[in-house]
Formats: C-alpha cells, sequence, structure tokens
C-alpha cells in the first residue's frame, strides 16, 4: 500500500519499480498504481520509459526484468533481425574504400560485412573478432588480427594487448558496432573491456562508421564506448524512427538508411 500522503516522483517510482522487480521478478500495474497512488496511465508511462532504456520488458498486466546485461548470446546465434543486419552491411559496402586499411569490430552486423566484402579491392582488415577473421581468410582478403584475451560471448579479443595494438595502427575506416544507442548516455555495451577496445578503436580510424539497427535506439547498457559526437556516419534500417534520424542529423551525424 502506498505511504499515507506520500508523493512519488517519477524518478523515484522507477527506482522503487527496479528494487521490486529484483526481489520479486514481476510486478503487476495494478498493485503499482495502488503503491503510488497515481492513475494506471503513470505507471504504463514509468513502465514504458523503463523498458525504452532496457532496464525491464513489458508484459501482460505489468512487468518482468530484462535479460540481465551479462547474459550476451554468441555472435554466431543473434539471428534476430537477420534481414535488417543485411540491408545494413550492404549499405555500408558502399562506404568501403578502393584499397586501404579498415577495421572491423566484433559483432553480428559487421560480421555480415565481413562475409560480403570484396577481396578485389586491395583492402588490408584489421579485427579483434575471431569469427571475422575467419570468414575474412576464407574469402581470401588480407586480414590482421588483433590480439589479447578472447571473450566467449562474442570472440572478441579484448584487454591490454589489444588497447596497445589499436594505440599502433592508423587506419581509414573503422565498422564498428553497439548493443546501445541513447542520446542521453551515447553508445554502451555490456562489457567494460569490450567498451575500452571499442574506445580505443575510435582514435585508430580517420572516418568512424557505427552499424545499428533500429531496436538499439533508445537503450542503454552497462559501459559508455562512444559518445555521439564521436560517429561520423551511423548506418541503420528502414525501421529507424524520422524522430532519432532528426535528432542525429541536428548533432552532425551522417545517417545511411538501408532499404
Amino acid at each position: 500500500m502506498t505511504t499515507p500522503g506520500r508523493t512519488w516522483f517519477a524518478d523515484e517510482r522507477h527506482a522503487e519499480v527496479l528494487r521490486m522487480l529484483a526481489t520479486r521478478r514481476r510486478v503487476e500495474s495494478a498493485e503499482l498504481a495502488r503503491h503510488f497512488g497515481v492513475s494506471a496511465e503513470s505507471i504504463r508511462k514509468d513502465l514504458a520509459h523503463l523498458e525504452a532504456r532496457g532496464l525491464l520488458r513489458r508484459v501482460h498486466g505489468g512487468a518482468v526484468p530484462q535479460q540481465r546485461q551479462s547474459d550476451e548470446p554468441a555472435v554466431g546465434t543473434r539471428t534476430e533481425r537477420a534481414a535488417q543486419k543485411e540491408a545494413i552491411a550492404r549499405r555500408a559496402l558502399s562506404l568501403v574504400p578502393d584499397g586501404g586499411s579498415l577495421l572491423l569490430d566484433a559483432g553480428s552486423t559487421t560480421l555480415r560485412l565481413a562475409e560480403i566484402l570484396p577481396a578485389d579491392r586491395d583492402l588490408v582488415v584489421y579485427t579483434n573478432a575471431l569469427p571475422l577473421t575467419s570468414v575474412l581468410l576464407q574469402r581470401g582478403v588480407a586480414v590482421v588480427s588483433l590480439g589479447g584475451r578472447v571473450r566467449p560471448e562474442t570472440g572478441a579479443a579484448v584487454g591490454p594487448l589489444t588497447v596497445a595494438a589499436l594505440a599502433g595502427v592508423n587506419l581509414d575506416v573503422a565498422f564498428l558496432g553497439t548493443n546501445a544507442l541513447s542520446f542521453d548516455r551515447g553508445l554502451t555495451t555490456p562489457d567494460t573491456d569490450e567498451a575500452h577496445v571499442k574506445h580505443a578503436m575510435l582514435a585508430a580510424a580517420r572516418q568512424r562508421v557505427f552499424l545499428v539497427d533500429a531496436t538499439k535506439f533508445g537503450r542503454e547498457s552497462l559501459a559508455r564506448h562512444a559518445d555521439l559526437d564521436d560517429v561520423d556516419v551511423l548506418v541503420t534500417d528502414a525501421t529507424v524512427s524520422a524522430a532519432h534520424r532528426d535528432r542525429l542529423t541536428a548533432l552532425g551525424v551522417t545517417v545511411e538508411v538501408a532499404e
């Protein structure tokens, strides 16, 4: 029951909902409305806000915890939105130069790009991702593998060795991924070691191209690896909202939409 005379501000309600979810694993909308002494519409907005931040998942009648940030599926098993990721990779292909050096980040969309990268453009590709290294070698593309501790979830090399290797190169174009993009918190990822490597990649390339499908917008993860002003070009899919596209353009980001 709500405390008599108690007024809950929105941010207080949000924190209390997350606390309740941490102990009970499910909250009911009607119960929350009674607990906080607010309308059902206010609770709907609260849950929608927390879901947009990636902090819970709405279900019929209430909400349950979002998948823990540390629970990352392996890159090879990430089959959701495959058509959109394929379209993003093909649009990104137009940004690949005729010759020169590339940097490919770990991720399911950058893996799609590696699978279609031309082998006849005199390219050298640097990557910290074992799945991408294997694909590029099989396709006859010159590849330099960046060393480090390999994370099983992403097949990405991370840690001081990887950061040191990136500090010693100057590359033409980096194609990068992210787990979440928020206009308040920037680009974020679940693992802090991988975030450090992604951040080092920003300084290693003259042009930074981020491949971000529309479901990543309005979400937040644990560790920030880039701010929005670090993004030169953002390639996304056709389901991106006009509002998100306009906000990015206003920040000076070139937005490429894959149809």
